[in-house]
């Protein structure tokens, strides 16, 4: 981004406009406007590069309600700044959807650019968006068909209870997505999006599809129910086409025609035909109310229907269950008709403010179709008797014959013959009580036809709406496809398409009613989640959880989670169990493919609390040796810079223990301090990426030595710190110079002060692959503007692969690319390839061979107990355990049954156990000469008066102190040559040199010789406290 110029030497802000005829902006290389807020000189009277607190500074990126805008980052308001002619100089800032400029991945729907409309878009109010949506789907075919015959085997008294209970759970459901949908803003996807939100997209990508496809589904049992209804109707004109089933077919098909055309000409016209559907739907149960009061004809009477009677409801009180049915089942088979509060939350994108509009809107829609369900109910209750022949022979003289407390027979009619054989009429055997109470039949014909068309029209435009979310957080790499949308509102007209495939083939079968619990499960089981979703934000207290919306309780919540899983095995136990198994197969598919998105969800929170109150529990515990883990800080540098020390480390500490890969990064804090900061979430991602269980952890400090003490003391959370500390070995300390001896022996001095165990891993070829990385970084990058260039070169940006024809491998660069100021010499590209192998020795599985450990030294076990950790990895298995211990001439065998005593105490298995009993006889002549050779350019001078010099270079009066201790590790690394040469990995105990006693120089020959031209050798000594125990 460009800085902004001063005007002239006038001291005023850059980024302040005096005038404000428009607001100022940053403008962006490809000619983009950001506006930002103006400057607080008018606030404080003073130039200032600090911003007034305002919305814009909180959007994401892509903001659809505003442009977002850059607040100066704390970096530029605390670093020195220029003056430029007395004015401010505005340091540049990040670009909107950059790399790094939000928390939020591209592909994420809040982060994602809006969509580009050529006119504005329709957005809906919470009577039109929600209210009529909830109400149409909620008053279904259960209104004018069932509901009478529910009350008929319940009676009014359980049948209200019905009621009442399906009430509950979904206001329960109300008040919970109420809560969620008012914490944050609420784009499309509506249950989907709020469960994805709130759980994480392992159980929103999992009950996104099953919500979408039951929505599909929903379609096709709605037009089913429309085309028998219409079947019926032929049927008793004889207006038959084929036969009743393929006539559903047609029916059907040509239905779903119809509302997909509808559903595709726009969303404003699917609310206007809902409208339509409305104010049918309402004149239909106005008709059934005004129908209770005309009076009864004969006809009607001799059907059961008598008027209001007292005698009638009382006798209407009690259930009179028939057929097997009870009340759980009656249950089942009202509640389907509350499963529609979702369907505008559903359409949450098309709502101009769906925080408000959803808890207005779906409560209501309750309240009011509760009340309507009851009323209507009730009225039948008082009118209609349970049985009745609808033969008007059958009536009486009241009076005349003994009623036995029979209502109809005190009203003049004898249905005494329903008792021994089946009846046409009354509310248990007519499902066509409604008509038969209304004022005028054909209008409930018309308000079945127009809940069956509303509640297929309503799903119809949910299902793509909340699939196109779904596919927009690209969760489901595969179904992308459908993400896009078209035309001013977005309409995902690949969605309807595939809905309307899908209704179509169920359709074709004809018949849905196994079908039917499914579809109720389905979305009871996102009912279930949304109150989960509530209970779970609410539990993990987390600061971000404040809805605006407080009528709500997190064991509310709870409760109505259980309530829905409860009535999805009462619905049927069956498909209850098939909706958990496909959502847990679904759950564990997301998991396990991890997709790249944060959504700052309830789980990630829940998650925090758990491990902060398991590390405080934790803390209260002292520790036992039983519990003892290698818990390791390995001075890696950036966890791509020494692999081989990475995986070794990692090895030690998978599923046992706390892996820190830590750099340090030397030189003033200015410098490093941006480098440190950018590389943070960077290695920590490389780590993830590669299946690596570890923390990266940095700091940045004056010298290397600081920075590593710094680590070792305040590196880990309580019980969960470090306890060994694993470095690699400085293979070029003699050339390296005093300095960097000096502060790689004091940070193994720090180590053992601090009470670490201390790990030292040395391999011949060498740790440090830097170089390599940042040559194949340098690569990676000029393949990268190599690339752009050819597409800006190509007309139709497409590249006819230049640079592919002359781009050598990776593994060729990285092993030639040395220097790039000229083509590297033979033998550094064959010490280079050597290296690249070694690096990745432990990544591999390990051939059939032998850890050999020389455990010369009781350290408490640490030399023990590591190895032992390796066998038990599948890349180690294959290797044995040997054991190698000192011993004293003459009772070789002694020794040798004590440690295998030992060793069968602590239950570790070893292959064989080697007792060396000549480790005391002096080295060979060469050995020494060669130790000399490398000792002598750091020999004291006689006569030498530097007191540096003196402190770390190699005295006569220290060589002859320290002779035998010297001449032991020449000695041992005789002894490793011999016994160990073709080991797989050899430990051996590390030699402890005593503070101010023993030079740097001679203590780093003491490693080097003991180390010299072995296979990968790691120096362990632990801290002297026992890690092994044989006590249960």
């Amino acid at each position: 981004m460009d800085r902004f110029k001063s005007n002239g030497g006038e001291h005023i802000n850059s980024a302040y406009d005096s005038t404000l005829d428009e607001p100022p902006f940053y403008e962006s290389a490809d000619g983009d406007h950001r506006t930002i807020r103006p400057s607080v000189v008018s606030a404080f009277g003073h130039d200032t590069l600090d911003r007034v607190p305002h919305i814009d500074f909180y959007r994401n990126a892509g903001s659809v309600s505003g442009h977002r805008a850059v607040r100066p980052s704390l970096q530029e308001l605390h670093d020195v700044f220029q003056k430029q002619n007395g004015a401010i100089s505005v340091p540049d800032t990040v670009v909107d959807g950059g790399e790094g400029s939000t928390g939020t991945p591209s592909d994420d729907l809040e982060a994602a650019v809006p969509i580009e409309t050529k006119g504005g878009a329709v957005k809906f109010g919470w009577i039109r968006g929600v209210l009529v949506r909830c109400m149409l789907n909620i008053w279904g075919v259960m209104l004018f068909i069932r509901l009478s015959w529910c009350f008929g085997q319940a009676g009014w008294g359980l049948g209200t209870v019905v009621i009442a209970l399906s009430c509950v759970v979904t206001t329960i459901t109300g008040l919970s997505m109420s809560a969620i949908c008012t914490n944050g803003v609420v784009r499309g996807g509506g249950a989907y999006y709020m469960i994805s939100r709130s759980l994480g997209p392992e159980f929103g990508g999992s009950i996104g599809l099953i919500f979408a496809f039951a929505n599909a589904l929903g379609v096709a049992m709605y037009v089913v129910g429309f085309a028998e209804t219409v079947v019926e109707l032929l049927q008793d004109h004889d207006a038959i086409m084929v036969d009743p089933l393929n006539d559903i077919r047609i029916i059907g098909c040509i239905t779903v025609v119809v509302l997909l055309g509808i559903s595709v000409a726009g969303m404003e016209w699917e609310a206007k035909a809902q409208i339509v559907l409305l104010i049918i739907l309402l004149v239909a149960i106005v008709n059934v109310f005004v129908g209770t009061f005309i009076p009864a004809t004969e006809d009607k009477q001799s059907k059961g229907f008598f008027n209001y009677n007292s005698k009638i409801f009382l006798e209407n009180f009690t259930p009179n269950f028939r057929d097997g049915e009870s009340f759980f089942s009656v249950f089942a088979i009202f509640f389907p008709a509350a499963t529609g509060i979702l369907a505008g939350a559903n359409i949450s994108g098309d709502l101009k403010d769906a925080q408000a509009a959803i808890p207005k809107g779906t409560l209501l829609a309750i309240l009011i179709t509760g009340i309507t369900y009851e009323a209507m109910a009730m009225c039948v209750s008082a009118c209609v008797v349970r049985d009745a022949t609808g033969n008007q022979t059958n009536a009486i003289i009241p009076g005349s014959i003994p009623c036995n407390g029979s209502v109809a027979c005190e009203l003049g009619y004898d249905f005494s013959s329903c008792e021994t054989e089946d009846c046409k009429f009354g509310s248990m055997n007519n499902f066509q009580v409604m008509t038969l109470v209304s004022g005028f039949g054909p209008l409930i014909i018309a308000g079945t036809f127009s809940a069956t068309l509303s509640s297929a029209l309503a799903s119809l435009v949910s299902a793509p709406k909340v699939f196109q979310a779904l596919c927009r957080d690209n969760i489901y790499k595969i179904l992308h496809f459908f993400a896009k949308g078209y035309g001013k509102n977005d309409e995902p007209i690949r969605g309807y398409v595939l809905t309307f495939i899908i209704s179509v083939a169920f359709i074709l079968i004809g018949n849905l009613n196994t079908i039917a619990p499914v579809i109720s499960n389905f979305f009871l089981a996102s009912y279930a989640l949304i109150n989960f979703s509530c209970f779970h934000a609410s539990y993990a207290r987390s600061p971000g959880w404040r809805p605006a919306y407080k009528y709500y309780n997190m064991w509310l919540s709870l409760l109505g989670a259980a309530l829905c899983c409860a009535v999805m095995f009462v619905i049927n136990w069956w498909a209850a169990l098939l909706t958990f198994g496909i959502e847990i197969l679904l759950y564990v598919y997301v998991t396990v493919k991890k997709p790249a998105v944060n959504w700052g969800s309830s789980t990630q929170a829940v998650t925090f609390v758990s491990a902060v109150s398991n590390a405080l529990s934790l803390s209260g515990v002292d520790d036992h040796v039983k519990n003892f883990r290698p818990q390791i800080l390995a001075l890696t540098g950036s966890p791509r810079s020494r692999p081989a020390l990475l995986d070794l480390a990692h090895a030690f500490s998978k599923t046992y223990g706390l892996c820190l890969t830590c750099e340090i990064f030397v030189g003033p804090r200015p410098e490093v301090l941006p480098e440190m900061n950018a590389g943070m979430e960077k290695n920590q991602l490389w780590l993830r990426k590669n299946k690596r269980k570890a923390f990266y952890a940095a700091v940045a400090c004056d010298e290397f030595r600081g920075g590593a003490e710094t680590l070792l003391q305040a590196s880990g959370l309580g019980r969960m710190k470090p306890n060994i500390l694993m470095i690699g070995f400085k293979r070029n300390w003699r050339t390296a110079g005093a300095e960097a001896v000096q502060c790689y022996v004091g940070i193994l001095h720090d180590a053992f002060d601090f009470e670490y165990g201390t790990v030292v891993l040395r391999m011949d070829e060498g740790l440090d692959v830097s170089h390599i990385v940042e040559a194949e970084d340098e690569m990676l990058k000029a393949a990268k503007e190599q690339q752009e260039l050819e597409n800006e070169m190509m007309p139709n940006g497409k590249s006819k692969g230049l640079f592919k024809k002359s781009r050598n491998s990776s593994q060729q660069v990285l092993t030639t690319r040395v220097s790039v100021n000229g083509p590297p010499l033979p033998e550094v590209t064959k010490m280079n390839g050597k290296l690249l192998a070694a690096s990745g020795q432990f990544k591999k599985k390990q051939l059939e061979g032998t850890i050999d450990v020389w455990w010369l030294f009781d350290d408490g076990g640490l030399t023990l107990l590591l190895p032992y950790i390796l066998t038990t990895r599948k890349k180690w298995k294959d290797c044995k355990l040997r054991i190698f211990i000192a011993g004293q001439p003459g009772r070789s065998d002694l020794d040798k049954e004590d440690m295998k005593s030992l060793l069968h105490k602590f239950r570790i298995n070893c292959s064989d156990i080697t007792v060396i009993d000549d480790i005391h006889i002096q080295p060979r002549s060469e050995s020494m000469k060669e130790l000399h050779d490398m000792i002598q350019p750091f020999r004291l001078r006689r006569g030498s008066r530097d007191t540096e010099e003196q402190s770390c270079k190699i005295s006569d009066k220290e060589m002859n102190e320290f002779e035998e201790k010297t001449n032991l590790q020449v000695r041992l690394n005789e002894l490793l040559r011999e016994h160990s040469k073709s080991a797989n990995l050899i430990i051996v105990s590390m030699p402890i040199a005593r503070k101010e006693s023993v030079s740097d120089y001679l203590y780093m020959a003491w490693l080097d010789i003991l180390t010299k031209d072995l296979p990968p050798t790691l120096l362990i000594r632990g801290n002297h406290k026992s890690v092994l125990t044989f006590y249960s």
